[in-house]
């Protein structure tokens, strides 16, 4: 089907993993919410396992109790600054400025570094909807609202309107 047969308005942005299915809840949005929930989980434990043995590794080389205290002390943080990243991403878009560019550029790295925070983020959203439904679904509607005010205000013949205030002198 071409576009011209489609409906007039906005379009719902598609949410990775689900595509536009978050709109309706259906074709097999609840399967997805669980294969999100349940892979996000089993990812997590894996990176967990990851870095448990490069932890042992460190053991191994006998790099100092320090350094040890150093790398824990810097994943947590970094897994924390993660999740709460990814958790605030679910619900606001980061504001359009040259200066949050550099900061979201910043931050890369560091979410990079804490990947089981944004998994975990990632599983816990999945019980409550899709993770971003909430703020998508907010735009769309905002969207949707817009453009049948759009819709509304333009219906009829502007002409027709025009003269009606108008008075005819004979």
């Amino acid at each position: 089907m071409s576009d011209a047969h489609e409906a007039p308005g906005p379009r719902p942005e598609p949410l990775r993993f689900f595509g536009t299915t978050w709109v309706d809840h259906d074709g097999g949005y609840a399967l997805r919410r669980a294969g999100v929930a349940a892979g996000s989980l089993v990812a997590a434990v894996a990176g967990a396992f990851l870095l448990r043995f490069g932890y042992e590794g460190l053991a191994i080389a006998q790099v100092g109790g320090l350094v040890n205290l150093m790398v824990v002390v810097a994943f947590a943080v970094c897994s924390a600054l993660g999740f709460r990243r990814t958790w605030d991403g679910f619900v606001r878009r980061p504001e359009a400025g040259a200066t949050d560019a550099a900061a979201e550029r910043s931050m890369h790295s560091i979410v990079m570094i804490g990947f089981v925070g944004v998994l975990l983020a990632y599983f816990f959203r999945s019980f409550v909807e899709a993770p971003g439904e909430r703020l998508h679904r907010a735009e769309y509607e905002q969207e949707s609202a817009r453009h049948e005010r759009r819709r509304s205000a333009r219906t009829g013949n502007p002409a027709a309107r025009a003269s009606k205030g108008r008075r005819k002198h004979p």
